[in-house]
């Protein structure tokens, strides 16, 4: 009978250690609401408008033999386009000097010549660039402004970008058009998941981003043409916001 008895005890001690094992080992369940569903979407809208306004470059180059001489020619050329300007009409807060260099003109060396490769480049003159860049609030003025130019000495640039001194109706409208457009994403999103879309949790706006449409010329087609035919054509101003949406069962 003792026998039986420790028998019994080696028995049981394993299934305490057990019992006692998964009550200490049991991870312990925080309970909580689930997380609340919800959408993100980027709507885009866009508003185009005619421009009522111009940006254009132009350039005088000059060359002479020493700095001196082309600065001399470079500075009388470009402030005779700049009185003529002045003269017919155009304020001086609308023009602005935008680039100015200074560099050397070298020879280059002949090859054919005896030690034509061996030779050094030197130094035969200057080369003085002035490009101011216009303002032009009236483009119907467009074309006789670079016709006027050419004529008064502007030989580079002739680069003209259509734009708008007040486009905040376009941008207005491309805002609603882009919000509009990332509801309906969203509503057809929610929809093809079996879900209601439910109020705007969040909306933030992308900076608008105008599109204007350069139109670049150079002087050489200019003197073909006169007057230079102008076509403003539109300028569309993009819009791109993100929102995001609480989603619900459908009821």
């Amino acid at each position: 009978m003792t026998a039986h008895m420790f028998t019994i005890r080696r028995l049981a001690f394993p299934v305490a250690l057990l019992a006692t094992g998964f009550c200490l080992t049991a991870p312990a369940r925080a309970e909580g609401p689930p997380p609340h569903p919800f959408i993100s979407v980027t709507g885009e809208g866009r508003a185009a408008i005619a421009p009522d306004m111009a940006m254009l470059s132009l350039t005088v180059t000059r060359v002479g033999e020493t700095a001196e001489a082309a600065l001399a020619a470079n500075s009388a050329a470009m402030r005779q386009v700049i009185e003529a300007l002045k003269a017919d009409g155009m304020a001086e807060r609308d023009i602005q000097t935008s680039d100015f260099s200074i560099f050397p003109r070298y020879s280059q060396p002949d090859p054919t010549r005896q030690g034509g490769s061996e030779q050094q480049p030197q130094i035969i003159g200057y080369q003085v660039s002035n490009g101011v860049t216009l303002r032009v609030r009236d483009i119907t003025k467009l074309g006789a402004i670079l016709d006027r130019s050419v004529t008064l000495g502007v030989n580079q640039g002739g680069q003209i970008t259509f734009t708008n001194a007040d486009p905040a109706k376009a941008v207005e409208e491309a805002r609603r058009k882009a919000v509009m457009d990332a509801m309906a994403k969203a509503r057809v999103l929610a929809e093809a998941a079996g879900l209601a879309l439910g109020p705007v949790m969040s909306i933030s706006e992308n900076a608008a981003q105008p599109e204007p449409m350069p139109l670049m010329r150079t002087m050489a087609m200019a003197k073909e043409v006169s007057p230079v035919p102008i076509a403003g054509g539109e300028n569309t101003y993009a819009v791109t916001v993100d929102m995001r949406f609480d989603l619900r069962p459908k009821p």
